[in-house]
């Protein structure tokens, strides 16, 4: 035996409500918290997926009204949304591709504001964001509609507006920190100071937590 059998130890999960592989990791994140021993701290990365995915802006019929994008690029994009929509269907859940590159430092300020009121509302805000984001129910861009999200998680939304400003500063140190341990997309798993990017990454965290049992 490697760990005490009562310590509770402390999984880091980076994420960002417009990778649509974070959704994907989201439930299955959730399990390790109802298999072991273990707690999640929910950290938001907020990732510049124009940077290597190229931007483009579409219709809601898919047309692509402007783009900034390789073919390369178009076909990584396709296949990535593809994919992911294959592995959603499997669990009952919605991904549409969306309809340009989304700026979520609002919704992520809004994690951590609703980390400040306690586990329950943090799960509820973020089952609520990613589920309506990407049924393209959510505008994440929207300070009002992030606040309405917020109240509707349980969580006291006064004084949310005048926290931005703070939550900007708290969001921009917390990636600075992940960077700098080698976190570069999401979702990411932190386990005894050892990285695993990717939800297929899963299973090697739940070997370490059943080896420390």
């Amino acid at each position: 035996m490697t760990a005490d059998a009562t310590e509770t130890r402390t999984v880091t999960v980076y994420t960002d409500y417009k990778s649509p592989y974070a959704y994907l990791a989201k439930d299955l994140a959730y399990e390790l918290e109802r298999d072991f021993a273990v707690r999640l701290d929910w950290l938001p990365y907020d990732l510049d997926l124009a940077d290597f995915m190229g931007s483009a802006r579409v219709d809601a019929a898919g047309r692509v009204l402007e783009e900034q994008r390789t073919a390369h690029q178009w076909r990584r994009v396709r296949y990535s949304y593809m994919d992911c929509r294959r592995q959603a269907r499997k669990r009952g859940l919605v991904i549409r591709g969306t309809q340009k590159i989304w700026d979520s430092k609002i919704a992520l300020c809004g994690m951590l504001f609703a980390k400040r009121h306690g586990d329950a509302v943090l799960r509820r805000y973020h089952d609520i964001v990613f589920e309506r984001f990407w049924r393209r129910e959510l505008d994440i861009e929207d300070p009002i509609v992030v606040a309405e999200v917020l109240a509707e998680a349980g969580s006291d939304t006064a004084g949310f507006r005048t926290y931005l400003k703070e939550g900007r500063n708290e969001l921009e140190s917390i990636c600075k920190a992940a960077e700098a341990i080698g976190v570069f997309g999401v979702p990411t798993f932190v386990l005894d100071g050892e990285l695993f990017w990717g939800r297929e990454h899963l299973p090697d965290i739940r070997e370490m937590l059943g080896a420390a049992s």
